[in-house]
C-alpha cells in the first residue's frame, strides 16, 4: 500500500488511479497488508445542509452533488456563505443540520479516509513562517507518508511557479502572492482527489492567476473534484463546467456545462445580486 501512495507529485489524483483488493478498516480507512488501498472521492452529495451562528444564518438547506472530473465555481457575494459551505464539505466545520456524504465507486467514506483525500487553499496561507518553502512540504509529505524527496517538492513548486531562489528562505519573508503559491503546492502535493479553494487567485498578477486556471482544469480533467470560491471570473472562463450560486445562504441557482468569460458574468449579476 504505501508504495501505491507515492509517486511524483503533480500527476493525477492519487484515488483515481487506486485499485480496491478488500476490505478497509471501519472507520473508512485503508486495511493493512493485504486491504484495499486507500480510495478516492469520486463523488459528494450535500443534503440539506445548514450553518447558524448564534442567531445569524450562515446557510439554508443547501443541496449540491459534486462529481469526478469536474469543476465547480462556487460564486455569490462576500456573506453569500460560500467560505461556510467549502469549510463543511473540508470537515472543518460541522453543520447545524444537513449531511455531506463521500463516496468512492459507490461505497461510502468517513473519518481519515475522507480527510487523507482533501486539499485545502483557505483564506490564511497556513503555512508555518518559520519554515522555508521546501521545509514546509516536507512536512506534509511527512504526515501524509508521501514521497518528500527534494525532486518531488521542487516539482511541485515548479508547478506553482513558485521563484527558486525564495525556496530556502522563511515563509515570513514571503509577498502575499508567494505565499499564495506555497499555500496552494501543499494542497497539490498529496495528489487530493477533492481539491477545495477558497479565492486561489488572490495576490497573483494575471498571469499567474490564468496558468493556475489552466492548472485547475488539468486538475479535473484528470479526474479530480475541484471545487473553486472566486470573483475571479476570467481565470475559471472555459474551465468549470458545473456553477452553483449562493446568495444570503441559499443555493439560488445551479447549472452544469462551459461557460464563457461574459456568460459567467450574466450569470453571475442575474442571480448573485
Amino acid at each position: 500500500m504505501e508504495a501505491s501512495r507515492r509517486s511524483e507529485a503533480g500527476g493525477a489524483p492519487r484515488g483515481i488511479e487506486r485499485s480496491e483488493t478488500g476490505g478497509g478498516d471501519p472507520d473508512g480507512s485503508a486495511g493493512g497488508a493485504g486491504g484495499s488501498a486507500p480510495r478516492g472521492i469520486d463523488q459528494v452529495e450535500i443534503r440539506k445542509v445548514a450553518k447558524r451562528y448564534g442567531s445569524e444564518r450562515a446557510l439554508a438547506s443547501v443541496s449540491l452533488d459534486l462529481a469526478a472530473g469536474s469543476m465547480c465555481a462556487l460564486l455569490g457575494h462576500n456573506g453569500a456563505g460560500k467560505t461556510t459551505l467549502l469549510g463543511i464539505v473540508s470537515t472543518l466545520v460541522r453543520p447545524s443540520a444537513g449531511s455531506v456524504a463521500y463516496r468512492s465507486r459507490g461505497s461510502a467514506l468517513t473519518g481519515v479516509a475522507v480527510r487523507r483525500e482533501i486539499g485545502m487553499l483557505a483564506h490564511a496561507s497556513m503555512c508555518y513562517g518559520e519554515l522555508t518553502a521546501r521545509e514546509n512540504l516536507a512536512l506534509i509529505a511527512a504526515l501524509y507518508e508521501i514521497d518528500g524527496s527534494a525532486a518531488v517538492l521542487d516539482g511541485v513548486l515548479d508547478r506553482v511557479g513558485l521563484d527558486r531562489k525564495a525556496r530556502d528562505r522563511a515563509a515570513r519573508t514571503y509577498s502575499r502572492g508567494m505565499l499564495q503559491r506555497l499555500a496552494l503546492a501543499r494542497a497539490l502535493l498529496t495528489r487530493p482527489s477533492l481539491l477545495l479553494l477558497d479565492e486561489p487567485f488572490t495576490g497573483l498578477d494575471r498571469d499567474g492567476a490564468l496558468a493556475l486556471g489552466e492548472q485547475l482544469g488539468q486538475l479535473r480533467d484528470a479526474g479530480a473534484i475541484v471545487v473553486v470560491v472566486t470573483h475571479d471570473l476570467e481565470a475559471i472562463a472555459g474551465r468549470t463546467d458545473h456553477v452553483a450560486i449562493l446568495r444570503r445562504g441559499q443555493l439560488v441557482f445551479e447549472e452544469r456545462g462551459a461557460y464563457t468569460y461574459e456568460q459567467l458574468k450574466d450569470v453571475y449579476h442575474h442571480h448573485a445580486n
